[in-house]
């Protein structure tokens, strides 16, 4: 049987969500508990990958057992947040079809980018931006993301994706009090490093140094150089993840 298992997980010590020789990460951790609990060795598939340092609020990954059923979800979440580290915390199980994939049936994901412009020594996954923003500014330029576009300009240079084009759904800034400002962005797929160059190329229109209309400029080049700086991954989180069907949780 397929089972859907939705998580949180702090990135900080983690190398990203996907497996790599001699560095850690959440792929492998979730499975070395998943395989205690169930009693079988089990390999998970994610919704997608995160690089170094990034968060995720929620998460899916799928995985196929041997057994037909499954019986005692909340005490399979408590045995599996036993054993997994204080960075990730699973909270349900979902029964799917035996093709569903946390990965390629994902119709959207949004991501959240967080900045504070002053001080604050409990930020810790968030950006210190030293200045002040001019948030409706930054909105403006944000307006120029949405629909389809090629974002090879927000790509990480040698990505291996088969195309550059994304539909962007939603992508706005709001504040969260005086000096603190979360950016989300809705999209059916994202490019490797694409939200931190976004949300660096957005911080240089709401520090003044550009007008909103160059982001347009931006993503008619279709060449990273003309975009701006990625910012640091600890303070981007990975906060939904939208599926063509409702993900049923397993009842004890």
């Amino acid at each position: 049987m397929r089972l859907f298992v939705s998580l949180s997980y702090n990135g900080g010590r983690f190398c990203g969500w996907q497996s790599q020789p001699d560095a850690p990460s959440v792929q492998e951790e979730l499975e070395r508990a998943l395989s205690i609990v169930f009693s079988e060795k089990i390999s998970v598939t994610g919704a997608g990958r995160t690089d170094t340092g990034v968060n995720a609020s929620l998460y899916y990954a799928h995985f196929d057992l041997t057994a037909d059923t499954v019986a005692g979800a909340d005490k399979i979440c408590c045995k599996l947040n036993a054993i997994l580290p204080p960075e990730i915390c699973v909270f349900n199980l979902f029964s799917v079809m035996p093709d569903a994939h946390a990965r390629f049936d994902a119709v959207s994901r949004t991501y959240r980018y967080y900045v504070h412009t002053a001080k604050d020594p409990f930020a810790v996954r968030s950006l210190h931006f030293k200045y002040g923003l001019d948030i409706a500014a930054m909105n403006r330029a944000a307006e120029c993301l949405m629909g389809e576009h090629d974002f090879s300009s927000f790509e990480k240079v040698g990505g291996s994706s088969a195309t550059s084009l994304c539909t962007v759904t939603e992508a706005f800034w709001k504040p969260l009090d005086d000096t603190h400002f979360v950016f989300t962005i809705t999209a059916n797929r994202f490019l490797r490093n694409m939200v931190r160059a976004i949300v660096g190329t957005l911080l240089e229109v709401g520090g003044g140094k550009r007008p909103p209309q160059w982001v347009a400029e931006v993503l008619s080049k279709r060449d990273r150089a003309s975009a701006g700086q990625s910012v640091a991954g600890e303070a981007l989180f990975l906060s939904d993840v939208k599926y063509p069907y409702k993900l049923e949780a397993i009842k004890d």
